[in-house]
């Protein structure tokens, strides 16, 4: 039953952070499901606290959207604009 919450949840944390991540988000939503995963344990990792681990994961969900964002652009030959 574990895992079934830490998918849930992990899925709301990755919709957050590509929510609060400015611009074009091109993944799918199971890759968000497994960066909201990933920020959660990386949160638990760091808090045990349920609120501050949900809150700090959202910020590192924001971060993973960023770096994920970055590596699998389209457009690898153009420029990021500002």
């Amino acid at each position: 039953m574990h895992w079934i919450w830490l998918i849930i949840v992990g899925a709301l944390v990755g919709a957050l952070g590509r929510l609060f991540h400015p611009g074009r988000d091109p993944m799918g939503w199971i890759l968000t499901i497994l960066i909201g995963i990933a920020s959660l344990v990386i949160a638990g990792v760091i808090f045990e606290n349920g609120v501050v681990e949900f809150i700090v994961g959202i910020v590192v969900a924001v971060v993973l959207v960023a770096l994920v964002g970055r590596f699998f652009r389209r457009d690898r030959g153009v420029p990021a604009r500002v």
